[in-house]
């Protein structure tokens, strides 16, 4: 499902800013200029929903996956 069409979009993107802000504040990576003849590696961000025993909404869950195959 596209978060896009998500009943909770505003709470997917939530979670996206506060991910991408734990992200900058941790030095995850540093921008650097492209190569020539170089690719870029692209990635995704992937949303998930947690739930508990009883199947009730726990937290939403973003992981920023890079797509290193291309």
């Amino acid at each position: 499902m596209h978060v896009v069409n998500c009943d909770n979009f505003e709470k997917c993107l939530d979670v996206m800013k506060e991910e991408l802000k734990s992200m900058e504040l941790n030095n995850v990576w540093n921008l650097v200029e492209l190569l020539e003849g170089r690719k870029r590696v692209g990635s995704k961000l992937v949303f998930r929903t947690k739930h508990d025993f009883h199947s009730n909404l726990e937290c939403y869950k973003v992981i920023l996956v890079s797509q290193g195959y291309t």
